[in-house]
């Protein structure tokens, strides 16, 4: 196991992991839509999340990703994160086993982030953000705090992809 490469972004410290992986455990996080029809069953209804937790070396990893990790027990792979909870949280990975690299899509972060501020932008322009009324302010601020954490999230993933090995 080798720690490499620490990196500070803003309040994050993001750091690589290369290993083999061990105690491999994985597991589907799925959450129903509260507005799907009861005899609807189709998948595009539920929110999936595949959970990945295993060991590098004596270290504890926990990947969170949309589509399952490509990973095996016994696989040689290389991990950047942020520590959370005594485990490394997963953010990019490369398994040199199987050639695969992934992450989460940060460029759709950061157009989700930048569609928000669109919207806020829009909002403070606004006769009733002018005119004082409480509630365009509320959405106002809301919107600002979900871009800021969108593009957070955007650049964290890009510091993450970095600092795996080309």
């Amino acid at each position: 196991m080798t720690i490499a490469k620490p990196s500070t972004f803003l309040s994050s410290s993001i750091s690589s992991i290369s290993g083999t992986v061990n105690n491999l455990n994985n597991e589907l996080l799925e959450y129903v839509n509260p507005e799907k029809p009861t005899h609807d069953h189709s998948s595009q209804y539920y929110k999936r999340f595949f959970i990945s937790k295993f060991n590098l070396g004596d270290k504890a990893i926990e990947a969170k990703f949309s589509s399952p990790m490509k990973i095996s027990e016994g696989d040689q792979i290389t991990v950047s994160g942020y520590q959370k909870d005594g485990a490394l949280q997963v953010l990019a990975y490369q398994n040199q086993t199987q050639q695969v690299t992934s992450n989460e899509n940060w460029v759709v972060l950061v157009l989700g982030s930048l569609f928000f501020f669109a919207v806020a932008i829009g909002l403070l322009n606004s006769e009733l953000v002018i005119e004082g009324a409480i509630i365009p302010k509320l959405f106002l601020f809301s919107f600002t705090l979900v871009a800021i954490y969108m593009g957070y999230r955007a650049l964290l993933i890009r510091e993450a992809v970095r600092l795996l090995p080309n």
